[in-house]
């Protein structure tokens, strides 16, 4: 029988995933049976560029974690190596960094499971998220998408305004 000190240790680290998860926007479970350690450290520093808290996990602590947030559909996933990636900042930065590692790496990295705001996700759904930009890129588009409207009334204006013969340049001050 463990003892009590062993049991709390265990417990706080279930309470801090279960946080962990609770908290993240969207996380991504792994296999990651085989990589090598440069490939690791590759992956690491580029989850570390965009946020992404990547760790190993021990499965039993993990499905404890997973059942106190009610998410014991993931249950089934844990078993052989597994690594949890979480992102609080961008959602879909986990999802497009991790495909693009299961793509070059194949058999040996592989998604076993991924959840997004609480809910589990399917294949596809992982998929949808994976090919998606990043946040900063959907931003951008979303702002250039609002600002063509103003930017072609602009032109259209000033066009017309040369059209009858006055100047889109600004009048001197008057003296």
């Amino acid at each position: 029988m463990p003892n009590a000190k062993v049991l709390s240790e265990k417990q706080a680290i279930v309470d801090a995933l279960a946080e962990r998860i609770k908290s993240a926007d969207a996380g991504i479970l792994i296999d990651y049976k085989g990589i090598t350690v440069a490939e690791d450290t590759a992956l690491r520093t580029e989850l570390r560029k965009e946020e992404v808290n990547y760790t190993v996990v021990k499965n039993t602590l993990t499905r404890k974690a997973l059942d106190k947030l009610g998410m014991n559909e993931l249950d089934h996933v844990l078993n052989g190596t597994t690594s949890l990636a979480t992102s609080v900042k961008d959602p879909i930065a986990p999802f497009r960094i991790v495909s693009d590692y299961s793509k070059k790496l194949g058999d040996r990295f592989n998604i076993k499971a991924a959840f997004m705001e609480g809910k589990v996700l399917n294949e596809a759904e992982i998929a949808e998220m994976a090919a998606l930009p990043s946040k900063d890129a959907l931003y951008a588009k979303v702002l250039g998408t609002m600002i063509a409207p103003i930017t072609s009334l602009a032109v259209c204006l000033g066009q017309i305004l040369e059209q009858k013969g006055g100047s889109v340049e600004p009048a001197e001050a008057a003296e």
